[in-house]
């Protein structure tokens, strides 16, 4: 993986910058990014009337196949702000009763139990909670590291919707619903900072190389078994209700805080541990990825935080510089290996996933698919 050479550039309208290394600027400094929003996602978008009443329609549909069984669908739980106000929503305003799983990977941070056992006490839920195989999961993530991507998440990220997937499957639930939204996603990860956690050939190439375990019990999932045989064969349907209704960050947090005692966290994804050491530190400071700059520019461009108050906040690194040598102890002692050698994951030579076999061009074709489609809006990524 070789630096950029480009001269330096942030786009005028959000805070995405040539840090994506892709980015391209139109004649008054707007990127890529912004230009998409405005003429792929943004006219297809509708929190408004129209939205609700499709999403009436969609709840109706839910209660319908749901009748008679236990559950009318499954939430993924993470203790995460859209999870958390979704779980609220689903039970709150759209009396629906959902199978509520929690996707344990060893790394909850002691704020995100708390928040998702207020959840479920104040709903009156039940919690299913899978616990992966801690072994296989450490040795999954140091392959990772050892293999010099940015993308060292994937094993968690990968064990959590694969889990999901599975649980539907396993309890016959036809609808997944998922917190996942253009209010406040509409501006993706460049693939070179998050690469695709379901690709099957990098994950195998990546374990070839570096598991020294079969790793026999982590739950795999390929893109072909959750995108076609469970979509197609087996019905399960993925919704994402807040693309229909307004939905802001604000609003959310005041919600969840006053009705459940809910406390948020420094930043979208610090509910697990491991993320927040990802996100927030290994990436800016290996690879010069922040992370923050997608978030706030998706605040930016939906009208939740203006330019200026994102560029402020990006003045102050996302990790906190008092403890993080304490929380590099935490990752190297969770891990079982020592401090030197997580140091030395992080000095080592950067690489790409494009340094591995991937099926990059698979995801592309599928993607033009779906947008063909109209499953698809956004292109840039």
């Amino acid at each position: 993986m070789k630096p950029s050479t480009r001269t330096y550039q942030i786009c005028t309208n959000c805070v995405m910058d040539t840090t994506d290394s892709a980015i391209t600027f139109d004649e008054y400094g707007v990127c890529d990014h912004c230009r998409d929003f405005e003429k792929n996602v943004k006219p297809n978008w509708h929190p408004d009337e129209q939205g609700r009443a499709a999403l009436s329609a969609i709840i109706s549909e839910v209660r319908k196949v749901g009748k008679g069984h236990d559950f009318d669908c499954i939430l993924g739980l993470s203790g995460g702000l859209d999870s958390s106000y979704m779980l609220h929503l689903l039970v709150k305003e759209f009396d629906l009763r959902p199978l509520v799983f929690h996707v344990d990977g060893g790394w909850n941070s002691d704020l995100a139990v708390n928040n998702i056992q207020m959840l479920v006490d104040k709903l009156g839920l039940d919690l299913f909670t899978e616990v992966i195989d801690w072994e296989d999961m450490r040795d999954f993530q140091l392959a990772f590291f050892k293999s010099g991507i940015s993308q060292i998440d994937i094993p968690q990220d990968h064990a959590f919707f694969a889990t999901l997937y599975k649980f539907a499957n396993k309890y016959n639930v036809k609808h997944i619903m998922n917190g996942g939204n253009i209010s406040t996603e509409c501006i993706r990860n460049p693939l070179e900072w998050l690469y695709y956690g379901t690709d099957m050939w990098l994950i195998n190439d990546i374990r070839k190389r570096f598991c020294t375990r079969p790793l026999k019990n982590y739950p795999f999932s390929s893109i072909l078994s959750h995108k076609l045989y469970l979509r197609y064969l087996r019905q399960v349907k993925v919704v994402r209700p807040l693309n229909y209704m307004p939905y802001t960050k604000e609003v959310a947090m005041k919600t969840l805080r006053d009705e459940y005692g809910w406390r948020a966290y420094p930043q979208k994804h610090f509910e697990s541990r491991f993320t927040k050491f990802f996100e927030g530190y290994w990436m800016p400071t290996r690879f010069g990825f922040d992370t923050r700059k997608v978030q706030y520019s998706s605040l930016v461009v939906t009208h939740q935080m203006t330019r200026e108050e994102a560029l402020e906040k990006l003045k102050v690194p996302a990790y906190d510089p008092d403890t993080i040598e304490d929380e590099f102890a935490y990752i190297a002692k969770k891990l079982g290996i020592t401090i030197d050698e997580l140091r030395h994951y992080h000095t080592m030579p950067l690489k790409s996933y494009k340094d591995y076999s991937n099926q990059e061009s698979f995801f592309n074709l599928g993607a033009k698919v779906l947008r063909a489609v109209g499953v698809e809006r956004s292109i840039k990524r």
